[in-house]
């Protein structure tokens, strides 16, 4: 495999595969993330360039175990002959909400189509953003938190990567939207106490308009 190192490389591999979406997402979101300032240190490889058959997103330096060893975020197939591969120290279990199949917020995709709608938060609600602080919180919710390791993670994307949070008055979260690597989104909760009153949907509408802004492709 060769590591792509070169801007006009990965900026017209951004294009190719941009052109093979929605099938193209378990790696796209990777390539954008490379390409807006690598914030994850993360590095494209392909089998032969420019003619690839196969590219693979994986953190920057990681060696691959084998055949498949390192594709542990999922392998799909685009038109043609382009597969893709993507893969990260640790993500949740293949299938589960999370993983480089959903595509940036894909679970309340409806909301998508709504660019130019917008809903206010809440009284009394209004947009902030998380914290180191905040970590713990976090790891407590995540359905795959809860341990050392999951919190190392939430660390690293939540200083990382983009993310939308809803405050109450006294400055303490009430809804979230963390994305990662990929462009996805890895972790969307509101507080029981405070379901039912839109906070989600405002958090996912903000966040799909940031990712769009940043040239990242949000489906429904």
């Amino acid at each position: 495999m060769q590591i792509l190192t070169s801007p006009a490389q990965l900026q017209r591999l951004e294009g190719i595969l941009r052109k093979s979406l929605p099938l193209a997402l378990p790696v796209f979101g990777a390539v954008l993330n490379i390409n807006r300032g690598n914030p994850g240190q993360f590095e494209v490889l392909v089998d032969k360039w420019p003619e690839f058959g196969a590219v693979l997103a994986r953190p920057s330096g990681e060696v691959a175990r084998g055949d498949t060893g390192h594709c542990r975020g999922g392998v799909a197939r685009c038109p043609g002959t382009c597969q893709v591969c993507s893969g990260h120290p640790w993500v949740p279990p293949v299938g589960s909400v999370g993983v480089p199949f959903c595509p940036p917020l894909l679970t309340r995709g409806w909301i998508w189509g709504c660019w130019g709608y917008w809903e206010a938060p809440a009284p009394g609600v209004r947009l902030g953003s998380l914290g180191p602080s905040h970590v713990d919180l976090l790891n407590d919710t995540w359905p795959y938190g809860g341990n050392a390791r999951s919190r190392r993670y939430l660390a690293e994307i939540l200083g990382r990567f983009p993310q939308v949070c809803l405050q109450d008055g006294s400055g303490q979260p009430v809804a979230w939207v963390l994305t990662d690597h990929f462009g996805t989104g890895t972790h969307s909760y509101t507080l029981p106490e405070q379901r039912r009153r839109g906070h989600m949907q405002v958090a996912l509408t903000v966040a799909a308009q940031r990712a769009r802004a940043r040239g990242f492709p949000t489906f429904g």
